[in-house]
């Protein structure tokens, strides 16, 4: 009896502490911080999330806007909801390559000696671009005010399109999570990554027409995330059908929220 009650103290201090829900969401805003402090020292890391998006909405409205729509105006209204959608898949990118730098650098290894829960640092990652989406929009949407586009809903509608989209770029994350974790090399996680991204974002109708596409290509365009991200923004910005696109959206970000979530974490621990 004794001998079971010397041992017990030990075994109860060897235990790890248990962190509940609301303690790993603080530890994560904490380090999201972070996150936000890197982007207020190097800006230069918003470069890949304002002008790429600008470029794509200059080349295809300019370039391919007058075949594909008749006249530039009308396909400018059209197009710069789904080069939201589309930058998102994008800007996710960031925050995988940033973490398999961290890792590869062993900053992961000073967090695995803080009281913080395993996940905060991923939680903390992703919770912090949230700052480079919303310069990210900004920036498109004052640029294509300058270009021409005009919002025909109204603001709050307008609002809730950003907010949509910035959810979806939040559940994208995870995914770019799960490669950051799993590919060592930082020089191969970006071919990796455009491997998955170019059929969600070109294979979608952010720039041409779901009918004017094969048979076969239309059955994917139609269950495509992008897709449905691109027609919920463009029914709350210029008018449309939203709850069914909306829906659509948000069972697609529970989706890859309740999969890549346990594999970036599973992909984490296998790291460090």
């Amino acid at each position: 009896m004794t001998a079971t009650l010397e041992r017990t103290p030990a075994a109860s201090a060897a235990a790890p502490e248990r962190i509940g829900p609301l303690r790993t969401l603080r530890h994560g805003l904490t380090l999201a911080g972070r996150s936000v402090a890197k982007i207020r020292k190097s800006p230069e890391g918003l470069v890949d999330v304002t002008i790429q998006p600008i470029l794509f909405l200059v080349m295809f409205v300019y370039l391919f806007g007058g075949a594909i729509a008749g006249d530039t105006a009308s396909y400018l209204q059209v197009t710069l909801p789904g080069v939201m959608a589309m930058n998102m898949v994008f800007g996710s990118l960031g925050t995988g390559m940033a973490l398999n730098t961290d890792i590869n650098k062993g900053v992961f290894d000073r967090f695995r000696s803080l009281p913080v829960a395993r996940s905060a640092p991923l939680i903390g990652a992703v919770l912090g671009d949230i700052v480079r989406y919303v310069v990210s929009l900004a920036v498109l949407l004052v640029f294509a005010t300058i270009m021409g586009f005009r919002i025909q809903t109204d603001p709050l509608s307008a609002l809730l399109a950003i907010v949509v989209v910035i959810a979806f770029a939040l559940a994208m994350c995870w995914i770019t999570v799960f490669l950051g974790m799993l590919i060592k090399s930082q020089q191969a996680l970006p071919g990796v990554a455009m491997a998955f991204m170019f059929p969600l974002t070109m294979g979608s109708n952010v720039f041409v027409p779901t009918e004017t596409m094969p048979g076969w290509l239309q059955a994917w365009v139609g269950i495509n995330p992008v897709t449905q991200l691109a027609d919920t923004a463009r029914g709350l910005m210029i008018g449309g059908p939203v709850l069914s696109p909306l829906t659509a959206t948000a069972i697609w970000m529970v989706a890859i929220v309740a999969v890549f979530f346990p594999l970036a974490m599973w992909a984490y621990r296998r790291r460090v």
